[in-house]
C-alpha cells in the first residue's frame, strides 16, 4: 500500500463542510444513523465501523480547515527511525527513551522494534503531561497576578522587538 495525500479542494469545500456537519450531528445525536457504506448500485449497505467513522470525521475536519490529509499504512511494529519520525525526534533521542525504559520495545535480533500501540501510548501520555503542566503554569500565573501585566519594553539594542 502506498501513501496518498489529499489536498483541500476549494471547489468542493462546501460539500466537505456539509458532509462533516452531517457526520458530526447525526453520529452524535442519532448513533444508529452513523455513516454507512453503500454499494455502487445502492442495493446494499453496511454501517461504517466507529474507528473508520472517526477517521473520516478527522480527515474532513482537516480538509475543511484547509489542511491536506495524508493516509499512509503503518506497520504494527516500527523501526527506531520510523518511531523517531512519528514522534518528531532524532533517532538518538528515541534510543535514549528506549534505553531509559520510557517506551517498551523488543529486540528480536540486533535491531530494536517498537510496537505502534506502545509508541502511541507514550505519545498520548506526553500530551497529557504537557497539558497538565500548562494548566498548572497558567494557574500559578493567575495566582501571581501575572495575566494582564504588560510585557517589559525591549531595551535599546535588543533585537527581539
Amino acid at each position: 500500500m502506498d501513501e496518498q495525500t489529499i489536498l483541500p479542494d476549494a471547489a468542493n469545500s462546501a460539500e466537505v463542510v456539509d458532509l462533516l456537519r452531517v457526520l458530526r450531528d447525526r453520529g452524535q445525536h442519532v448513533p444508529e444513523a452513523r455513516a454507512r457504506l453503500v454499494s455502487a448500485d445502492g442495493t446494499s449497505s453496511k454501517p461504517l465501523p466507529d474507528g473508520l467513522h472517526d477517521i473520516l470525521v478527522k480527515a474532513l475536519e482537516a480538509l475543511a480547515n484547509g489542511y491536506a490529509v495524508t493516509i499512509a499504512p503503518q506497520h504494527t511494529t516500527l523501526t527506531t527511525q520510523q518511531a523517531a519520525d512519528m514522534l518528531g525526534v532524532s533517532r538518538p533521542t528515541l534510543t535514549k527513551l528506549l534505553d531509559e525504559g520510557r517506551i517498551p520495545h523488543e529486540r528480536p535480533n540486533s535491531h530494536r522494534r517498537i510496537k505502534l500501540a506502545d509508541l502511541l501510548h507514550y505519545q498520548q501520555e506526553r500530551r497529557q503531561e504537557r497539558r497538565q503542566l500548562l494548566e498548572r503554569m497558567t494557574a500559578e500565573s493567575l495566582d501571581m497576578g501575572l495575566y494582564g501585566v504588560p510585557a517589559p519594553a525591549p531595551e535599546e539594542g535588543d533585537d527581539r522587538a
